[in-house]
C-alpha cells in the first residue's frame, strides 16, 4: 500500500515547500537549548522547519528527550517536524522504530545504508527497515551514491560516488522511500576545496524522481558547511526542498558558551548561546524562502 503523504508531518511540510518553490531548514539539534532556539526562531520568522537529531543524541539522552523534542516542536505555532538523521546501524534504526512502537514516534527517519559497497546491498539492508518505518507512520529518507566525509557519530567515508538518475528511480521503487539524499559533489563536513556541485545532475534527478513523478520523492541536500548563499539558491531552484544545516548554527552557539561560561551565570550564558543559534536559523529561513510561509 502506498505511503499516505498527507498523514505525515514531515511530508506535509515538504509538499508545501515544493509547491511554493522554497526549501526547509532541516536543522541539527544536539540538546534542549538548540531545540527551543529553533522553535523560537521558526515562530518569530513564521517559518516551517525540521528539527533533526543524530542517533548519538538519542542514545545519549534517551526516549524522554526525544519525547520532549516531539512535544516542543509539535506544540509550536508553526509546522515543525522531528527527523532522525543518518541512522546507519541496526542498533540506531531499531531503537528509533522500537520507540515508535512504544508511542514515541519521530515524524521521519533517514535509514542510511549507503556505506555498503553495492546498490543491491543497500536495498537489501534498508528495505525491511523502510517497510517497518512506513507501517509505523514514519516517512523515510535514503541515500543513493555516496557522500564523502563524516558528521557527529556518522562513519567517515573517503570517496564519494555521484547518484545516477536511472538508478535513483529503481532504488526508490524498490525501497518505497519518500525522500532521497543524492550525491551531486557535496560532502559531509568542511570543504577543503571550493564545492563543485553537479547542478545539472540535481535538475535531472528532480525531473526523474521528484514530486509529481512516479517516485514522488523529495530531494535532500546534505553537506552544506561553507556553501555560498548563491549555491543554496541554485540548489533550491533545481528541487532541493529539504536542506540539512548543522555547524552553521551549532558553532556560534558553542563558541558563545565557551567564551562566557567562566564569567557568567549559567542561565544567562545558555540564553546567549540560544540567541546565537536563533540568529542563524532566521538567516536560513530568509535565504531558503520559507520565512513568512507558516
Amino acid at each position: 500500500m502506498p505511503f499516505d503523504h498527507t498523514n505525515n508531518r514531515t511530508l506535509r511540510i515538504l509538499h508545501a515547500a515544493a509547491a511554493g518553490g522554497y526549501a526547509i531548514n532541516a536543522q541539527s539539534c544536539y540538546d534542549a537549548q538548540s531545540v527551543i532556539a529553533l522553535v523560537r526562531a521558526a515562530e518569530a520568522s513564521r517559518s516551517p522547519a525540521l528539527c533533526q537529531l543524530f542517533p548519538v543524541t538519542m542514545a545519549q539522552f534517551g526516549k524522554p528527550f526525544v519525547q520532549f523534542c516531539l512535544d516542543t516542536c509539535h506544540a509550536a505555532s508553526v509546522p515543525i517536524a522531528v527527523h532522525l538523521d543518518h541512522a546507519a546501524s541496526d542498533e540506531d534504526i531499531t531503537r528509533a522504530l522500537d520507540w515508535a512502537e512504544q508511542g514515541t514516534a519521530l515524524d521521519s527517519i533517514m535509514i542510511d545504508c549507503s556505506h555498503f559497497d553495492t546498490d543491491e546491498e543497500n536495498i537489501n539492508m534498508a528495505k525491511p527497515y523502510v517497510e517497518r518505518a512506513n507501517r509505523l507512520g514514519l516517512a523515510v529518507e535514503v541515500e543513493l551514491g555516496r557522500l564523502a566525509g563524516g558528521e557527529a557519530g556518522v562513519r567517515v567515508i573517503d570517496e564519494g560516488m555521484l547518484t545516477k538518475p536511472d538508478k535513483a528511480e529503481r532504488f526508490l521503487t524498490e525501497l518505497g522511500a519518500q525522500m532521497l539524499a543524492p550525491s551531486i559533489g557535496n560532502i559531509h563536513g568542511r570543504y577543503i576545496n571550493p564545492p563543485a556541485f553537479h547542478l545539472d545532475l540535481l535538475e535531472k534527478l528532480q525531473s526523474t524522481v521528484g514530486p509529481g513523478t512516479s517516485s514522488n520523492a523529495y530531494l535532500v541536500l546534505h553537506g552544506t558547511d561553507d556553501l555560498p548563499d548563491s549555491l543554496f539558491t541554485d540548489c533550491i531552484k533545481r528541487g532541493a526542498y529539504k536542506i540539512n544545516v548543522n555547524s552553521w548554527a551549532r558553532d556560534p552557539q558553542v563558541e558563545y558558551w565557551a567564551k562566557h561560561l567562566s564569567g557568567g551565570a549559567l542561565p544567562e550564558v545558555y540564553e546567549g548561546g540560544m540567541v546565537e543559534f536563533e540568529k542563524v536559523c532566521k538567516r536560513f529561513f530568509d535565504l531558503f524562502g520559507s520565512a513568512g510561509k507558516a
